[in-house]
């Protein structure tokens, strides 16, 4: 296994661990809403869509992630509206993610999806 592997597998098992030892509030909120979010900042060849994806996936929200070529990653997601909130939030508060600016714009719900899936990772 090469270095830069090694050292991706490295971070990968990091981000899945501190998604899996997050402690989530209580969420009192049923109201559920789609979003495409734009995040702008350091936000490529961190692991920011893997844990976006593990929490996402925790939370139970639909949705995906990817990559931009201008450096942002665009996510849809949906579900409960606190949950929603907290999984940016929770984004915004990581150190080795440096998040600039968010785009929020509101969709229609999409009762179709199923599950939350994220383009290849770094």
């Amino acid at each position: 296994m090469s270095l830069k592997k090694k050292i991706i597998e490295i971070r990968d098992n990091y981000v899945i661990n501190q998604v899996k030892a997050a402690q989530l509030p209580e969420f009192k909120s049923l109201e559920i809403r789609r979003y495409r979010l734009i995040f702008y900042g350091r936000v490529q060849n961190v692991g920011f869509r893997l844990e976006v994806t593990e929490l996402a996936k925790r939370l139970g929200l639909t949705g995906f992630c990817n990559n931009q070529e201008n450096g942002s990653v665009i996510m849809e997601v949906q579900g409960q509206f606190d949950k929603i909130k907290f999984l940016v939030a929770f984004m915004k508060s990581l150190k080795r993610i440096v998040v600039k600016r968010v785009d929020k714009q509101r969709l229609p719900l999409d009762f179709t999806e199923v599950g939350f899936v994220s383009d290849d990772e770094d």
